[in-house]
């Protein structure tokens, strides 16, 4: 057999699947944890802008964080 495996990480430019899309998360509708809570209070205070309410999923605490960060061109 002379057909040779791919291996990802020998190209120049492999995927990644450390990024996905916080609507495809499975556990995107659990309530927000810690991290992302404090990440979020830190980031809307030197943004200056309003926390937002404490009850968000953990996909709309990513998104939110993603804009925030964006607004501040982190």
């Amino acid at each position: 057999m002379t057909d040779t495996l791919r291996n990802p990480k020998l190209e120049d430019h492999p995927g990644s699947n450390t990024e996905k899309d916080p609507d495809a998360w499975v556990s995107g509708d659990d309530p927000m944890t810690g991290a992302q809570a404090s990440y979020l209070a830190t980031l809307s205070e030197e943004a200056g802008a309003d926390m937002p309410a404490g009850d968000l999923s953990k996909a709309e605490a990513s998104k939110r964080i993603d804009e925030l960060k964006a607004k501040l061109d982190l």
